[in-house]
């Protein structure tokens, strides 16, 4: 299967090629017709793998991908979720080349070349390894279990018609494992399995003073400057040791205990390569806890964008009526995310000043996740890495979040298996975000590894 996989690189990569050329942007109306092009084309590609039956399933918004091969229902089976929609490209002047006309090229960390695409690796470009990963195994060995797909087109806005759809399919989706390809290892030479993610809480606030913009020298120190206000705001938000001054917003946090704090900095970090990769002469953060933690296993609050008043080209001396912010929050256990939103929702009308109103939008979020380590999932992915990379796994915690995770759990009562490729480096969300090449071949090579191990562990536990 080796073999076939690597005659094939150029043929995948091709193909991979002509899904990143549609651009599926989810959050954008005006792409809702290439959300449905990219939905046909994985359907076709699903198909042409050897699945048995593959369906585009409508929602209230983007559709759902389903598919499924069952060779034998006394089989275990495994449920392979993804997202084929992308986040915006904007700002596309920061791209070096079109963030939707797919370029290889060499980097110092992917000497093997690097695709340059919006969605390369998040996530059409994992997804699609399980696409030929099947095909593989499907043309040789065969498949060792039964397999079901489901990808979605909301992922990058909340995926909030998919939950809908899983509590009204729940025999459809019936499984014994999901496994997941939307997360990173820590290097390509370092193999690693992540155990949890962190929960989110997306809001958008909205700060008014007076009714219409002003004049700034006939009001300008008598009046309130929203943007002023808020910035304000948003700075009393974070004390002098980088905590979160939300009241109540650490009460459920689990602290992590000394042994699992030193398993967590075991895993191989350089501070100053960090450091450099990002071109900042500095880290920071919660005092107190390390540059590792603090993006894994620490909760934060951070802005995502603000505007307001004038900002077109020359000057415009103005007051605006209006400031606003979307600020997001990442969860770590025993956070619940609506308690959160509405934490801060409370906190952020109670510190505004009399010279302003405040409105406070609630937009989506999930809740945080750990994978045990106990599991049969968790050793099949931990094997698999293990013969794909030929090195042992390291477990990691991530600092980001897959909102879904917790309601397949809740819905399905199904752990999930976070088997990632991609590399915290790969820019993803951001202009020239990139897939390795080797990541993306690795990936086909090491899935089948997964359902090679899974499936013996399964009937060693039957047995």
């Amino acid at each position: 299967m080796k073999n076939y996989i690597a005659s094939n690189k150029q043929r995948y990569l091709d193909e991979l090629f002509d899904f990143l050329k549609i651009p599926s942007v989810s959050a954008d109306s005006k792409h809702k017709n290439d959300m449905l092009s990219a939905a046909e084309y994985i359907k076709g590609k699903l198909l042409d793998a050897g699945l048995d039956h593959a369906e585009i399933c409508p929602t209230d918004g983007h559709p759902i991908v389903y598919a499924e091969k069952i060779i034998d229902p006394a089989l275990p089976t495994i449920l392979t979720y993804g997202h084929y929609d992308v986040q915006p490209a904007d700002p596309v002047e920061l791209w070096n080349t079109p963030p939707f006309e797919p370029t290889i090229k060499v980097t110092p960390i992917h000497p093997d070349g690097a695709i340059f695409a919006r969605g390369s690796c998040d996530d059409k470009g994992q997804i699609y390894m399980h696409v030929k990963a099947i095909e593989a195994m499907n043309l040789h060995e065969g498949l060792p279990c039964n397999v079901k797909i489901m990808f979605e087109g909301e992922e990058e806005v909340g995926s909030e018609n998919l939950g809908t759809f899983v509590k009204n399919n729940k025999e459809k989706l019936k499984a014994d494992i999901i496994l997941i390809s939307d997360t990173s290892i820590i290097a390509n030479d370092i193999p690693s399995v992540e155990t949890g993610l962190r929960g989110l809480a997306y809001m958008e606030v909205e700060v008014t003073a007076a009714n219409r913009d002003l004049h700034s020298g006939v009001y300008g120190g008598a009046v309130a400057n929203p943007i002023n206000v808020l910035a304000q705001m948003i700075a009393s938000m974070h004390d002098e040791n980088g905590k979160i001054t939300v009241e109540g917003f650490y009460d459920k946090v689990i602290e992590l205990s000394a042994a699992e704090r030193e398993a967590l900095e075991s895993a191989p970090f350089e501070l100053e390569a960090y450091k450099k990769d990002l071109e900042i002469n500095e880290v920071t953060g919660e005092k107190g806890y390390s540059t590792r933690e603090r993006a894994s296993i620490r909760p934060t609050l951070d802005v995502n964008g603000i505007w307001g008043g004038y900002t077109g080209e020359g000057s415009k001396t103005v007051l605006p009526s209006k400031a606003f912010a979307k600020i997001s929050m990442r969860l770590v256990p025993d956070q619940d995310w609506e308690e959160i939103s509405d934490l801060f929702t409370k906190h952020f009308k109670k510190i505004a000043p009399a010279t302003v109103k405040v409105q406070v939008k609630k937009h989506h979020g999930g809740q945080p996740y750990v994978t045990p380590t106990d599991s049969i999932g968790y050793k099949a992915a931990y094997l698999a890495l293990e013969e794909g990379f030929g090195k042992t796994p390291v477990p990691t915690r991530g600092g980001g979040s897959i909102p879904i995770v917790a309601l397949f759990e809740k819905e399905l009562g199904l752990k999930s298996i976070l088997f990632g490729f991609g590399l915290d480096s790969d820019a993803l969300h951001s202009p020239n975000e990139h897939y390795g090449v080797f990541n993306f071949m690795k990936g086909i090579e090491t899935i089948p590894l997964f359902y090679k191990y899974y499936s013996q562990l399964v009937n060693e536990q039957k047995s």
